[in-house]
């Protein structure tokens, strides 16, 4: 199941199904020939898509069925604003996998020099689970020896050493044990069942641990999560989209984390740090997916505050990016 930036879906094929098929019907001497690969024009790769997420169907019966639901959902976007739709939903699904208290909810988050996005400097993280039914909780912070002396100061608010003593202390590791001690972390989270990986705006973090210098598994990794909760798999949750959705904005701008930590009322301190980044990117998650449904939880948090549509009116200062000293900093790399 493919879903497009718009929100509307499409079942597709994989480009391995379809060389599979290919190969299969001509071994089969069902065709005389290999068909012709389908010509490029139908191809849609990663960036036309929000996410992809496999499907299985029975029969040919279930398949039909799927279709016309998918129809129909595609058209009751239509007339309305698809971005927003699909953050709704988005927020909707995940407070109903939250309120099931199963597998294991973490939040991530990587700081890197500002000179050389791809010299990371700190790992940091806050998880959420259940094993046989007993919640349990973890937090961290990496810093890597070697990149001790990359310091920030010009772009990036330097924290480093300012993980939060009520969260945990940090730990100063070689390279090598730092990329080791994040893949035995990563794996050992698939004993709890699902997991749900939570950052604010995923994308750099994503390309971190695909980096060379760290390198994790993430080939099953999904950016849309099924209609149920699944029993096992890898998925990637956005707080980002979750605000977005709350704010009713229609937007692709994001808010800072700092910026929507203040209009959600959670108190921040020594942002820019990994480990504190993580705890309060977790805790919005926590805040917004273990409240009410959407609009009943906008309207308690900004009552009357929406002129047009769902769109919160925010006043100046909550708007004002200045307004607190790091609130209004955004990683743009």
């Amino acid at each position: 199941m493919g879903t497009f930036v718009t929100g509307e879906s499409r079942l597709l094929f994989s480009s391995a199904q379809v060389d599979y098929i290919r190969y299969w019907l001509h071994a089969m001497q069902l065709t005389k020939d290999l068909i012709p690969l389908p010509y490029s024009d139908c191809l849609l790769v990663e960036s036309d898509l929000r996410g992809v997420s496999p499907v299985v169907y029975p029969d040919g019966g279930a398949l039909r069925n799927s279709i016309k639901k998918i129809d129909k959902n595609n058209k009751r976007l239509k007339g309305s604003n698809p971005i927003l739709t699909s953050r709704r939903e988005l927020f909707e699904r995940v407070r109903t996998f939250w309120a099931q208290k199963k597998g294991v909810w973490c939040a991530l988050d990587f700081e890197a020099w500002e000179y050389e996005h791809k010299l990371i400097t700190e790992f940091g993280w806050r998880l959420v689970g259940w094993n046989d039914g007993v919640e349990f909780h973890e937090t961290g912070h990496f810093i890597v020896d070697e990149h001790q002396k990359y310091r920030n100061s010009k772009y990036v608010p330097e924290h480093r050493y300012d993980y939060d003593p009520d969260f945990g202390k940090s730990e100063i590791l070689k390279k090598a044990s730092f990329k080791t001690r994040i893949l035995d972390f990563l794996q050992d989270l698939e004993n709890y069942g699902p997991v749900f990986l939570v950052f604010h705006d995923n994308n750099q973090d994503i390309k971190y641990l695909r980096s060379e210098m760290i390198g994790a598994p993430l080939d099953g990794l999904s950016y849309v999560l099924p209609d149920a909760i699944p029993d096992a798999g890898l998925f990637v949750v956005d707080t980002s989209d979750l605000f977005a959705a709350l704010e009713g904005t229609t937007t692709a701008d994001r808010r800072a984390l700092g910026r929507m930590c203040s209009l959600i009322q959670i108190p921040t301190r020594n942002l820019h740090n990994a480990g504190n980044d993580a705890y309060y990117t977790l805790e919005a998650m926590i805040t917004m997916a273990g409240g009410d449904p959407v609009d009943i939880q906008r309207e308690k948090r900004w009552p009357n505050r929406t002129s047009q549509g769902v769109k919160v009116d925010f006043k100046p200062h909550e708007e004002d990016s200045d307004f607190s000293d790091e609130e209004g900093l955004v990683k743009s790399w």
